[in-house]
């Protein structure tokens, strides 16, 4: 599949944003910059294309050592007969157009991320705007070596704090009540919450929020948790960083259960890791990522298990996988393919996770997640984590 159109002679193609908000144009520059910047690839012979990128002055020599392209300018390079506007976003669009304008454009394909606001100076110029929706998708899937050596690393760093997150839990005390204790105060999901955080940023990476949802609150899959954390309870922690060097992802789930473990708890948790075994087993290029998740399913089932949001009226012993097993990480956290229904065919170089989960409203979840990659004849897997519920 071609990632874009065929384009004539008057035809470019246009990225716009600021790199260090927009996942997509910073994988098409490996460039971060905090300010609005224009990639434009002007039409020249069969062979290539010229890539300009326009961003502000004082940007421009960090760029001709950093971004991948062709031509650094900035906007007074491209300054419209009327000026440029004092707002950057607007000036740099202005200044977009005007670049275009002089090349002779009369039509630019654009990815899915393109600020409106660039589509509307490029069309009061006399400029046609077409959205190219797969522009770029299947490039930005297939991960280079340089790329899974990153997610490798993420995956190193994202699992070491994981761990020291379930010895936290695993290793805490608990009060006559159940109410575990670390150094003598109550351990809640926000203590956990906020130590993952201080820690990822000692390593230099990004902490979104993570999972550190105990007890019933588990029983909702992206339920943040809040609260006193319980001994003989279920916990899913769920730690999902990035980089701030290589500005890739980890993403990696577990669930420890402090003290003894209910056997309701230790049955869903045998189930989740069949289930996750059983995807891994059927991930591999040209396998559609509906498939692999039919896999996942047919685990969960096989145990008695069902599928899908409670019914309404559903008792709270209902137990069931709520989700898709998993989705493409990358820049992004969530990237495409998706394993789950409707998922495409995977390509080689993807890279995925692989997550089921089991979640019941008077017990809470259990949820398990590895990070992948797809190769020609199966996969590989990042993940070196013990899986089990004990962290003693």
């Amino acid at each position: 599949m071609a990632d874009s159109p065929t384009q004539t002679s008057h035809t470019a193609r246009i990225m716009a944003g600021i790199p260090a908000q927009n996942n997509a144009l910073y994988w098409r520059l490996r460039f971060s910059v905090g300010d609005p910047v224009a990639v434009i690839e002007l039409p020249a012979d069969q062979a290539k294309r010229e890539s300009i990128l326009i961003l502000r002055d004082i940007e421009m020599s960090r760029a001709r050592q950093h971004a991948r392209i062709d031509r650094i300018a900035c906007p007074k390079d491209y300054a419209p007969i009327d000026g440029l506007s004092g707002d950057r976003e607007t000036a740099t669009a202005q200044a977009a157009a005007e670049c275009l304008h002089r090349a002779g454009v009369t039509r630019v394909i654009a990815d899915r991320t393109l600020p409106l606001i660039f589509a509307e100076l490029l069309r009061q110029a006399g400029i046609d705007v077409a959205c190219d929706i797969t522009m770029n998708v299947e490039s930005r899937r297939r991960k280079d070596p340089t790329e899974i050596a990153h997610l490798r690393e993420s995956q190193r760093v994202t699992e070491d704090v994981m761990q020291r997150a379930c010895r936290m839990i695993g290793l805490a005390s608990a009060r006559r009540d159940g109410v575990l204790l670390h150094d003598n105060s109550p351990l809640t999901s926000e203590r956990v919450r906020a130590a993952i955080q201080h820690w990822l940023l000692d390593l230099d990476y990004t902490p979104t929020s993570p999972i550190v949802a105990g007890g019933r609150s588990g029983a909702d899959c992206h339920n943040d948790g809040q609260g006193e954390l319980m001994t003989g309870q279920p916990v899913i922690v769920d730690i999902f960083p990035r980089s701030s060097q290589s500005h890739y992802c980890g993403d990696c789930t577990r669930t420890v259960v402090h003290g003894d473990i209910p056997d309701q708890v230790l049955r869903m948790h045998a189930a989740v890791r069949e289930a996750k075994r059983a995807a891994i087993a059927a991930i591999r290029a040209g396998v559609v990522g509906e498939a692999v998740h039919a896999s996942t399913t047919q685990a969960i089932l096989q145990r008695g298990y069902s599928i899908g949001l409670p019914p309404e009226g559903a008792p709270d012993s209902y137990c069931a996988l709520t989700h898709g097993t998993g989705h493409g990480i990358g820049l992004d956290v969530h990237e495409p393919p998706l394993l789950d229904v409707n998922g495409p065919e995977l390509l080689e170089g993807d890279v995925v996770t692989v997550e089921p989960g089991l979640y019941r409203a008077d017990i809470g979840g259990i949820r398990i997640e590895d990070m992948v990659v797809v190769t020609k004849d199966g996969s590989e897997n990042l993940n070196r984590l013990d899986e089990g519920l004990c962290w003693r």
